[in-house]
This record gives structure tokens, C-alpha cells and sequence, in this order.
């Protein structure tokens, strides 16, 4: 980890300091996270490395545009980096309409319909893990815009990687479904997310941070594979 006086300065303040030492704490678990995180990730790619050859080939025949999706977000430390995903989309859709994406969104593909309710799409974040961007377990990686509206407490949740799942992405597995009873009141999506969503998130990503574990994490993604055959 890096020193507390280290850190960039939206992070100098006593809210992020109080996570900042009990993570401090837990060094070795930190160790075995990233030992774990990057044998695990390679093995998958390996082990799905057909499958993926499949979902591209079927994206690529379904609609015009790229195989992966790549978004800048933000991850340990307010860095920035570029996510991987499955493309869902139709071609340029960052250009048709908000960051966050709903459930009948005009913009998603035929393809990427059934990639996104299997959460499919989400699998070549594996490659984000090998290079030390993302861990499978951690705070869901946001775009700058919404990082820039964070309370000097949400920083805390920036201390350790992002995450490919964590328990607030359990909980709002059907964030779309929330965002659409906001919006049918006259509330524009950004300021749903913004006001209503990510602090409710907020409130499980630093839950994870105070209860930390290298087994916690192994719980939490065992509960996401189920709620993911569900």
C-alpha cells in the first residue's frame, strides 16, 4: 500500500484515513488477494479461451463495431484505466445517451440482451485482473464523471482495486429496475444514480472495506455465482 501522506490529495482527509488503517492492518490478507486474484484469473482464461473465441465471433456477426468494449474508469487511488467488457451495444452508444445503462435500453444489442442477464459480458474484466487494474472482488469500478461527485468519505472505497463483483453489485443486480421508478418521476438518470443509487452502494462498499478478509471475499464470490445460476 501506499503511504497515507502519498496519497492524492482528495484523499487527505480523516473519513478515508479511518479505512485507510484498517486496511493498513491487513497486509498478508492483501497478499494472498493478489496472489489468488492473478493465478485464478489466468487459469479462467485459459480454461474459457473457447468461449471467448465464441462470444466474438457471435458479437462480431450480430452487429457493426469491435469485440470488447473499453470504457476509461477509475480504480486504486483515483487511477485511471481502460475496462474491458463484451461489447452489448450498438456502435458508438457512449454517444447516444448516459453512462448508466437500463434495462429496455434502445442502444443494446440483440446479442448483447443475452450476454448482460447471463453476465457474460463482464468476462473479459479477467484480462483487467492479470494486469493489476481489478481484483474479483471489490468496489465496482465508476466512470470519472461520477468519481468527481464523490463525498470526501466515498474515497475510502478507492483504496484497494476495483472489483468485477462485490455485495453492492449483489444487491443492485436490478439497478436498472431502480433507476427507471426515479426517472418516471421526472429525474434524469445521471442524477438518480448520483443521488439516489451510489450512495445506497456506497454504504455496502464501505461495509466491505471495515470487514475485510481474503475468506470474505471467497464468500462473496461464491454468493455471485449463485445469484448468477439464479
Amino acid at each position: 500500500m501506499k503511504k497515507f501522506s502519498d496519497l492524492d490529495s482528495r484523499f487527505q482527509n480523516s473519513a478515508v484515513e479511518y479505512y485507510y488503517k484498517i486496511i493498513q492492518r491487513k497486509k498478508f490478507s492483501l497478499l494472498i488477494k493478489k496472489i489468488f486474484d492473478k493465478i485464478l484469473a489466468l487459469f479462467l482464461l485459459i480454461l474459457l479461451s473457447p468461449v471467448f473465441l465464441f462470444i466474438a465471433i457471435w458479437i462480431k456477426l450480430d452487429s457493426e463495431g469491435e469485440i470488447f468494449y473499453r470504457q476509461a474508469r477509475v480504480t486504486s487511488y483515483g487511477r485511471e484505466f481502460r475496462i474491458y467488457k463484451f461489447r452489448t451495444m450498438v456502435k458508438n452508444a457512449d454517444k447516444l445517451g448516459s453512462l448508466v445503462t437500463l434495462q429496455d435500453d434502445p442502444r443494446i444489442s440483440s446479442v448483447g440482451k443475452k450476454l448482460r442477464k447471463l453476465r457474460i459480458d463482464e468476462l473479459p474484466q479477467l484480462i483487467n485482473i492479470l494486469l493489476g487494474d481489478m481484483s474479483f472482488v471489490g468496489t465496482r469500478p465508476e466512470v470519472k464523471k461520477y468519481v468527481d461527485k464523490y463525498s470526501d468519505l466515498m474515497y475510502a472505497s478507492l483504496l484497494l482495486p476495483a472489483g468485477v463483483t462485490s455485495i453492492a453489485s449483489i444487491e443492485y443486480k436490478d439497478e436498472d429496475e431502480k433507476i427507471e421508478k426515479y426517472t418516471s418521476q421526472g429525474m434524469s438518470v445521471d442524477q438518480v444514480y448520483i443521488e439516489k443509487i451510489l450512495p445506497e452502494k456506497m454504504k455496502y462498499n464501505l461495509a466491505y472495506l471495515e470487514n475485510f478478509s481474503f475468506s470474505s471475499d471467497v464468500k462473496i464470490m461464491v454468493r455471485t455465482f449463485l445469484e448468477v445460476l439464479k
